[in-house]
């Protein structure tokens, strides 16, 4: 039944789609999802494999830290205790001159190591310098080069950027936002595509099973469809996230944010009376947080955890920021991403021990909640090694999805034709039979979607040259005698 649903709606090589069957207006929406799911798995299909493949490995890179890293993180657990701000002194004395301490993780429990951060000429954006203190012993463990708010150790942050730009800088950035762009966009395609199939066929849960019976083209699609039911909820999550962090359209998502209210609220860490706004976690932390700290100062981390710890820091993982510059307060703030509820923030004044803000993820808008989550789910940090694993397995499916993909564009080749290098693409003319609304309502979706994701538009014009050439080069071959 579903074939010959299918066969209905499909044409030969070369064909169009009649202007109308037999029984009225011809499908139009599904069989136009169909060619744009093809073109866009061709085309983008190399840029998702990458992404895929790397997000597969980065997902596992938070396991392999406790690993590769160990002597660093960890030390042996003892009963001795050394003073946090003894600690502090011990990686300054370590570090020497030249660099400025910007914040503290102090050992989030037994055998762990206490972390003190530097920043330094010669460190690229968003990278620290980590300095590892036995705080049974005080004994530097390790001194290592971190990246970002999660603390990404040199293993992770290779990975990261491998994913995020294939170490090629911003120009490579563009091949990810490329990816997850198109990603949600296939995915939806297929999805939709795969809920037409199932209400088309009696044998409904059969639909959405490999056919082991089957051979070549087909049983390759019912791989296909089976693997993409499974993952197309986690590709359309992960398309979504990890367009928050490309270039174009990560800025029109921050602008969105904007606009809606839904940024993540923070602390303000002024002492004046005028204090500006907190903004989206960034308000008082510009300039070169530590720069100005006086070695006197540095003997305060250990009485500042503590007032903290009496408002609303609840959790061991957290991170203490000094000063930011004269006339700002100190940061506390929880950095534990493994359990939904933790990240509250609170500052203190130093000179009378005081609160002057505090942020509470209980007290957050919903929209900024999703957020934080959806960001730290995408990372494998919100529920440990089952996220991670999860991750994982998702990112193999997405890559397996392509590889698949690419196998059914191959069997379907001409193997008549020796230039024929893979199947064709499925009948253009689609929007031919379609009403009026639904030519106005996909160019004004195309155009809306161009708009916000850039990358999207551009290749879509892309597609539209690279069909409108093919389909000149076949109509030429068919009109010149044989």
């Amino acid at each position: 039944m579903t074939e010959t649903l299918v066969d209905r709606t499909s044409t030969r090589p070369g064909e169009t789609y009649p202007s109308l069957s037999s029984r009225g207006r011809r499908p139009w929406f599904g069989p136009l999802l169909r060619r744009l799911h093809f073109y866009a798995g061709i085309l983008v299909g190399p840029f998702i494999l990458v992404a895929a493949t790397s997000g597969a490995l980065y997902a596992l890179t938070p396991a392999l830290e406790q690993v590769v890293y160990d002597h660093e993180l960890h030390a042996p657990a003892t009963d001795a205790s050394v003073p946090l701000d003894e600690q502090v002194e011990i990686a300054q004395t370590h570090i020497g001159e030249g660099a400025a301490l910007t914040a503290v993780r102090p050992a989030p429990g037994a055998g762990d190591t206490t972390r003190v951060m530097f920043a330094q000429d010669g460190l690229g954006p968003s990278e620290s310098r980590a300095v590892f203190v036995d705080p049974g012993t005080g004994e530097v463990r390790g001194d290592l080069v971190t990246y970002g708010s999660s603390g990404a150790l040199p293993l992770r942050a290779w990975v990261s950027d491998l994913h995020r730009s294939l170490h090629l800088g911003d120009p490579g950035r563009l091949y990810s936002e490329l990816a997850a762009s198109w990603l949600g966009i296939v995915a939806t395609a297929g999805l939709v595509l795969w809920i037409n199939r199932l209400r088309a066929s009696r044998r409904a849960a059969r639909s959405a099973r490999p056919k082991a019976r089957r051979t070549g083209y087909r049983r390759v699609l019912s791989w296909h469809t089976t693997v993409g039911a499974v993952v197309v909820l986690g590709a359309l999550f992960l398309s979504a996230t990890g367009i928050t962090w490309s270039q174009h359209g990560g800025a029109n998502v921050g602008e969105l944010r904007t606009s809606l209210g839904w940024l993540t609220p923070s602390v303000s860490t002024s002492l004046a009376d005028d204090a500006p706004d907190a903004g989206d976690g960034h308000a008082g932390h510009g300039g070169a947080p530590g720069a100005d700290l006086e070695a006197s100062d540095a003997a305060a981390f250990g009485a500042v955890l503590a007032v903290a710890q009496q408002v609303n820091v609840n959790t061991g993982e957290v991170e203490i920021k000094p000063p930011a510059g004269p006339g700002t307060a100190w940061v506390v703030q929880e950095t534990k991403s493994s359990f939904p509820t933790e990240g509250d923030s609170v500052a203190i004044d130093e000179t009378t021990m005081q609160v002057v803000d505090r942020a509470d993820v209980a007290d957050f808008p919903l929209a900024a909640k999703l957020s934080t989550w959806g960001v730290d789910l995408h990372m494998g940090l919100l529920f440990g090694l089952a996220n991670q694993l999860v991750l994982f397995v998702l990112a193999l499916g997405i890559g397996s999805m392509v590889v698949l993909g690419y196998l059914m564009w191959w069997k379907r080749r001409p193997t008549r034709e020796p230039q024929g290098l893979g199947g064709p693409p499925p009948a253009r003319g689609a929007l031919r039979g379609a009403p009026w609304w639904g030519v106005v309502a996909v160019a004004a979706g195309a155009v809306a979607v161009g708009w916000f994701l850039p990358l999207v538009g551009y290749t879509l014009v892309a597609f539209l040259v690279v069909d409108l050439l093919a389909g000149m080069a076949r109509a030429r071959r068919e009109r010149s005698p044989v």
